[in-house]
């Protein structure tokens, strides 16, 4: 009886206290952070992303926030994730294993190919000490980014319904993913990627967008549901209206890690920039 009631407390001071720690952490991150749209973009992809140069596409002079690999993760983690919010609804099954196959393969693919790419950025800007480590073939922005597309398919696919076993009261056991919308959600992301390619500033502008939008939306929703098991209310909503102060807590919680992020690498560099080569 007494646990409940102080739930209730928490709960009830979470009302005032979450609006406004969201106000500081965003003036916080907004101070901080260079000025421009593309600007505030860059302090996002600075968080997550190693953002060199020659690993990033440009438009123009101007580097995108993400390197080649994380603006096709969270690219396609963004279009992954408003997909399956229109086709799946609250459907909170995984994949089966034979869907989870190519998952896996997506996930392998990521990783080896981000293996053998930092092997090769070794080679290049180390010591000789490197030079005779093998690499199996020569790293390229095509393989970068149709294999960050994969992991960022990867992600929104558990992730989704893992957010809805969280969230809601009436839990719906459909698998949220079946054959018929991989292969659309691979069509629609492959599309993308051949657009990205062809690296016209009319395409590159909306896709610097809505990758950074991939990582926010990735990490609020990590953080909403762990906001929701840490005040005990998972399972307990049944429309996203009444999830407002749930998901800005978990965006709060995003902006505060970038933000903390951001500061100790600009300490440790000096620049907004990517990591040091040499």
């Amino acid at each position: 009886m007494e646990q409940t009631a102080a739930q209730s407390k928490i709960r009830k001071a979470s009302r005032w206290f979450i609006p406004i720690a969201a106000l500081f952490a965003f003036f916080a991150w907004f101070y901080i952070s260079p000025p421009g749209l593309l600007g505030k973009a860059d302090a996002i992809g600075y968080a997550v992303c190693h953002r060199i140069s020659e690993r990033s596409l440009h438009i123009g002079d101007r580097q995108l926030p993400l390197c080649v690999r994380c603006t096709g993760e969270f690219n396609a983690a963004a279009i992954s994730l408003i997909f399956f919010a229109f086709a799946s609804g609250k459907k909170s099954g995984f994949p089966n294993w034979k869907l989870g196959a190519p998952l896996i393969l997506f996930f392998l693919a990521f990783g080896f190919d981000g293996v053998n790419s930092y092997i090769y950025l070794l080679k290049q800007t180390s010591s000789a000490a490197f030079k005779d480590i093998p690499t199996l073939y020569t790293p390229n922005a095509t393989l970068r980014l149709l294999t960050g597309s994969g992991m960022g398919i990867t992600l929104a696919s558990i992730l989704f319904p893992a957010f809805n076993q969280t969230a809601w009261k009436t839990v719906d056991l459909e698998r949220a993913l079946n054959w018929k919308k991989l292969v659309t959600l691979i069509a629609i992301i492959a599309l993308v990627d051949l657009l990205i390619l062809t690296e016209s500033p009319f395409i590159l502008y909306p896709v610097a967008i809505l990758s950074v939008l991939g990582v926010l939306a990735l990490l609020t929703t990590v953080f909403t549901m762990i906001w929701m098991m840490a005040m005990r209310q998972e399972n307990t909503f049944q429309r996203l209206t009444e999830m407002k102060l749930p998901f800005l807590a978990g965006l709060t919680l995003a902006l505060t890690m970038i933000t903390a992020i951001d500061l100790l690498r600009f300490n440790l560099t000096g620049t907004w920039g990517g990591f040091p080569l040499n």
